[in-house]
């Protein structure tokens, strides 16, 4: 790790509600430069820890130091040098495109002109065009853009592509990195184990309000032993535990009517399984591999999938 003093720095941070506690004591270091993904389901806390960081929000326990400068001394100057996109932004529907940016560009001492932005964005096709009048990706991208015309040293992503489809997040994922690009500092929050895993070099993963994981996505996803993950069905309900025990099985689990199994090695251990689910008569009915991912991980730490209800 760097030996610069972090972009932000939490320590115990502890938010409380009357019926829970939304944030439980965590601890965060997030270096200058590096984007930092927040992860875990809905309800996690995630949402509630990014709020307090961006100052929206207060704290009930902790310490918190953004840019080496604190919300209760440093407020004006912090706003000047954040940027922040809201799980969800709320934008002047009549107003265009344009007359959005420069308004957000108003606000601030510095940062690019409005139109930069905008081509930045790839929006200029719609430049004239009403808030109203775009689709929910270029919503997401005038979001963004709204964020960016600061100039902002620190950025704050709030799950900024729940809602879309394929092609909008893509485009999304690219405008992300041509700002981690120019070495600027970002935290993201998602549920979207796939897009923690393109963008970030480091992540937390959160849940009940704790972090319960960190690292590298690498480094997590080698924590559980398993390179890759077999989701089998059969037409009867297997042994499980018989299948737990095949060679080259390290872990396997009952999951909505199939079994998911953890493997080191996919070469020996499906023969091996495919001999056991005979033994046991129960030949499957559909078999399916990926290489394990940051969802395995948050299943083997929780025991249910990220988007659970």
């Amino acid at each position: 790790m760097s030996s610069r003093r972090p972009a932000l720095s939490v320590r115990q941070l502890t938010k409380r509600y009357k019926d829970v506690i939304a944030v439980a004591g965590i601890d965060l270091d997030i270096e200058a430069g590096e984007c930092f993904g927040l992860l875990g389901p809905n309800g996690a806390g995630k949402t509630t820890t990014i709020e307090i960081c961006e100052g929206l929000m207060s704290r009930d326990a902790g310490d918190l130091e953004v840019l080496g400068l604190h919300w209760e001394h440093d407020a004006r100057e912090l706003r000047q040098r954040l940027g922040i996109q809201l799980q969800e932004t709320q934008l002047s529907e009549k107003l265009t495109v344009i007359e959005t940016l420069e308004l957000f560009r108003s606000f601030f001492r510095k940062g690019p002109h409005p139109d930069e932005v905008i081509a930045l964005v790839q929006l200029e096709e719609k430049r004239l065009a009403r808030v109203g009048a775009l689709s929910g990706g270029q919503k997401q991208r005038l979001a963004l853009a709204c964020a960016l015309v600061g100039d902002p040293q620190l950025l704050f992503l709030d799950e900024p592509t729940t809602g879309l489809d394929p092609q909008a997040r893509r485009q999304l994922w690219d405008l992300i990195e041509k700002f981690k690009q120019d070495g600027r500092t970002i935290l993201l929050t998602t549920h979207y184990m796939d897009e923690a895993e393109r963008l970030c070099e480091r992540v937390a993963i959160m849940d009940h309000g704790k972090v319960i994981a960190r690292g590298t996505p690498r480094e997590l996803i080698a924590s559980i032993g398993a390179e890759h993950v077999v989701e089998v069905s059969t037409a009867a309900e297997p042994d499980v535990s018989a299948i737990g025990r095949v060679p080259g099985v390290l872990a396997a689990r009952a999951s909505n009517g199939s079994v998911v199994i953890q493997v080191a090695e996919l070469h020996r251990a499906i023969p091996a399984l495919l001999d056991e689910l005979g033994r046991q008569g129960k030949p499957p009915t559909e078999l399916r591999t990926h290489s394990a991912t940051l969802e395995d991980v948050f299943v083997a730490l929780t025991g249910r999938h990220l988007r659970d209800e």
